[in-house]
């Protein structure tokens, strides 16, 4: 029994945080649109906002037939009313405003474009912007993934530390998310994402890949 706990108390105790990082072409895009009409007859700028949206609604519907779209929404809808001033401060004429928002999803980038480029110039149209992303089940793929090559950075540091000091094989007794090893207040689990923001949309929209960046905590011994 002595021998053993003498044997345990040479293991060399090492401590590692490891990496990786992947890029991966966007598989989905969300846009946001909104529909805006102001005037001073109230009932026409509400109608004119209602018809629009119709219109917008009629073409995501045939796009999400042909798999283009693989969801929208159209659930926010404000209605107001205010009085503008001259350059005088002078009160002016009562003038109403109806907004209306939509939000889709393609997944069909030359749909998008080409949906972009029949509504954006529609009066009443704006077009608020894209945001780039892989699909949800795309992205758990890609981090199952990176989550090995990340425990294989963690192993791989590991070992050089060990030969660094003349040590054998290094064996892993714990296995954590980033911080998860610490014994501070705050524990947090992290996997960072980032996307490149779109620029305004254009004919030929271009999207940068998309970073995905998982990180693992590993705990070592080596005799």
């Amino acid at each position: 029994m002595a021998e053993s706990s003498h044997s345990a108390s040479e293991l060399l105790e090492i401590v590692v945080r490891g990496h990786a990082r992947d890029s991966y072409p966007p598989e989905r895009a969300l846009l946001s649109l909104s529909i805006d009409f102001s005037g001073t007859n109230r009932e026409a700028v509400y109608t004119d906002a209602v018809e629009v949206q119709g219109r917008i609604v009629e073409s995501l519907n045939s796009l999400e037939e042909r798999n283009a779209v693989s969801t929208w929404h159209s659930e926010s809808v404000h209605v107001w009313s205010y009085r503008p001033v001259d350059a005088k401060g002078k009160p002016r004429e009562l003038l109403y405003v109806t907004k209306i928002r939509v939000t889709t999803e393609f997944v069909d980038f030359d749909e998008l474009n080409a949906f972009i480029d029949a509504w954006a110039t529609v009066e009443g149209v704006d077009v608020g912007g894209v945001r780039w992303d892989v699909t949800r089940e795309g992205r758990a793929e890609h981090e199952r993934e990176l989550r090995r090559r990340a425990v294989d950075d963690a192993v791989a540091k590991a070992q050089a530390y060990a030969d660094a000091v003349g040590r054998g094989e290094v064996r892993a007794v714990q296995l954590a998310d980033p911080d998860m090893l610490s014994s501070g207040p705050e524990r947090m689990a992290r996997v960072t994402f980032a996307g490149a923001p779109a620029d305004a949309p254009t004919l030929e929209l271009r999207p940068e890949d998309i970073d995905i960046d998982v990180s693992v905590d590993a705990r070592f011994v080596a005799s």
